[in-house]
């Protein structure tokens, strides 16, 4: 990093912070996930000793293009956000050598672009993002979302996908069996993996706990008990 020009990385992620907010769209990406996945990577990166100068403005600046889970283009969403960064990055002078590291952590961030992050960079903006889609924070951004796109809590008869094939487009629940469950063996770092643990045994929990609410008991085991 000495041979770096001088920048003032607070000034950069002040940029960079404002640019994103500019982009928040649906109730799951807003400005309080961008608040909490930033405070998830300013205690993930100097734990596994990752390069801040390129984790910060890579995080700030990972949705900072919405594109709507609905749309036929979200699985281009993290390439049209690096593209985007790339921009405003040059607009902020930042050193252009760090860029290609920038970019890539960005488009590698994405659950549905299934990109391998290549650098313990992209890793742990990847699980910082991740670590926000469950726990306490991903059940609430699941439900919100699923209010905001009209779709209902659980689907009956079978709410947790006992005897059908999960489909995120029927109900909030659903999107725990396609992805939420299954998020925690994905995680790159071991600081990462560890937190995910936790958070997901809290999504087993709100489970289980609506399962008993709703009168309609789990029977089986849940799809995420397998990783």
């Amino acid at each position: 990093m000495s041979s770096l020009p001088p920048f003032d990385l607070n000034e950069l992620e002040r940029r960079c912070r404002a640019a994103a907010l500019l982009a928040c769209g649906d109730a799951a990406h807003d400005a309080l996930h961008l608040e909490r996945v930033v405070a998830n990577a300013r205690w993930l990166a100097p734990a596994v000793d990752a390069n801040p100068h390129v984790v910060m403005p890579a995080i700030w600046l990972h949705d900072c293009v919405h594109v709507p889970k609905d749309s036929p283009n979200r699985s281009r969403a993290s390439r049209l956000c690096a593209a985007h960064a790339a921009t405003l990055l040059r607009q902020f002078e930042y050193p252009e050598q760090l860029l290609p590291e920038v970019v890539h952590a960005i488009e590698a961030h994405s659950w549905s672009a299934g990109i391998v992050p290549e650098t313990l960079e992209a890793a742990v903006v990847q699980d910082a993002d991740r670590l926000d889609s469950i726990g306490a924070a991903g059940v609430a951004r699941c439900l919100m979302l699923a209010a905001e796109m009209k779709r209902p809590l659980y689907a009956l008869p079978d709410p947790w996908c006992e005897q059908r094939q999960p489909d995120d487009k029927v109900s909030a629940v659903d999107h725990f069996y396609t992805k939420l469950l299954h998020l925690a063996p994905t995680f790159r770092t071991t600081e990462g993996r560890a937190e995910a643990a936790r958070r997901t045994a809290y999504l087993r929990s709100f489970l289980e706990q609506l399962a008993h609410e709703a009168g309609v008991p789990i029977t089986g085991s849940m799809a995420g008990d397998v990783a």
